[in-house]
């Protein structure tokens, strides 16, 4: 199933009025040993389990090598971006935070994931200055359960008119 993508990203407005309502799908993105190593690169975290593919196989449960939640956590920016889902005419978007993070099901080495986002609500926090509150399920190709799902908090700033 193709997910289509909307031409132009939503208004504030458009958002606002999308409560409760599926913003997306994300396509399919593959997690290999390659994003994993640079994960664990970057944040240090060497765990076997991660990256020593052959100990996994003989030690771990899954007998292969699963990504670190937070690598699966931290793709959901980018997953949320490739669909769009920033209003037009945002001059900035920031990560504020999460609610209810669950990892529910490890990602093994060489599957594919994809992002499925719910609006939840849209928050004026000030002129110009929204807060997005959306739920997202990571899901796993071919699995039952998703990898995670997380509330994602993000303050949107409209761009400003300029005077003159």
């Amino acid at each position: 199933m193709t997910q289509i993508r909307p031409t132009t990203p939503p208004t504030f407005e458009q958002l606002r009025a999308m409560a409760g309502q599926e913003l997306g799908v994300s396509d399919w993105t593959l997690v290999d040993q390659h994003r994993i190593d640079q994960f664990a690169e970057c944040t240090g975290d060497h765990q076997w389990i991660h990256v020593d593919p052959e100990r996994a196989k003989r030690q771990s449960p899954f007998r292969t090598t699963i990504a670190h939640g937070y690598l699966t956590l931290s793709i959901i920016g980018a997953l949320a971006l490739e669909m769009g889902i920033v209003p037009e005419n945002t001059q900035a978007a920031f990560n504020y935070g999460f609610d209810k993070v669950r990892f529910v099901a490890p990602v093994r080495v060489g599957s594919r994931i994809r992002l499925r986002t719910t609006l939840l609500s849209m928050e004026d926090k000030g002129p110009g200055q929204y807060l997005m509150k959306a739920s997202n399920t990571v899901e796993i190709e071919g699995e039952q359960r998703p990898a995670l799902t997380a509330e994602t908090l993000v303050m949107l700033y409209a761009r400003r008119k300029r005077a003159g």
